[in-house]
């Protein structure tokens, strides 16, 4: 792992100790999962703008599925 010094407020480093604490983790755990998180988030938000993007471009048009209709049903 690489150290790295971060700028940030007093408050939320104190509470960021309290959560942390909390959740029986390090500081440093903590930061990390949360740094993973957000990128994650980001990528999902990427993803999804493009799948709206490529529905945008290219609708779908109607009946373009039909064919899986029968698919889509659950037996009883």
């Amino acid at each position: 792992m690489k150290t790295v010094q971060m700028t940030l407020e007093p408050e939320l480093v104190a509470e960021v100790d309290r959560v942390a604490r909390r959740l029986g983790l390090t500081r440093s755990a903590f930061t990390r999962r949360a740094l993973s998180a957000a990128i994650e988030r980001l990528r999902v938000q990427e993803r999804e703008r493009r799948h709206r993007e490529g529905y945008r471009r290219k609708p779908t048009r109607r009946g373009e599925f039909d064919v899986w209709s029968a698919e889509q049903s659950w037996p009883d």
